[in-house]
């Protein structure tokens, strides 16, 4: 008899939906990666076709992330483990 865990990873490999969670995992881990600071002015929205969506309350913040924003990739999909995210979006 298989073990449940092993069940469910066959059954989200079956379904295709493991890339997805991987994307989604994304936003509840941007504070974590990105820490308090980037956290207090940013909140990562959404993925949409592994876009992560992050609204920024100012300007000048938008601009600075945006320059930042290849190594920001970077360092996401690295905590995820996995080339998850290849592109933000600063709204």
């Amino acid at each position: 008899m298989k073990h449940l865990k092993k069940a469910i990873e066959e059954a989200i490999d079956g379904a295709g939906i493991k890339s997805a969670l991987k994307q989604e995992a994304a936003i509840s881990l941007w504070g974590d990666v990105f820490g308090e600071r980037v956290s207090a002015v940013t909140k990562a929205e959404r993925v949409e076709s592994g876009t992560l969506v992050v609204r920024v309350k100012t300007p000048v913040w938008r601009q600075e992330l945006y320059m930042q924003k290849e190594k920001m990739i970077s360092k996401l999909n690295k905590k995820i483990g996995t080339k998850a995210i290849r592109e933000i979006r600063f709204i």
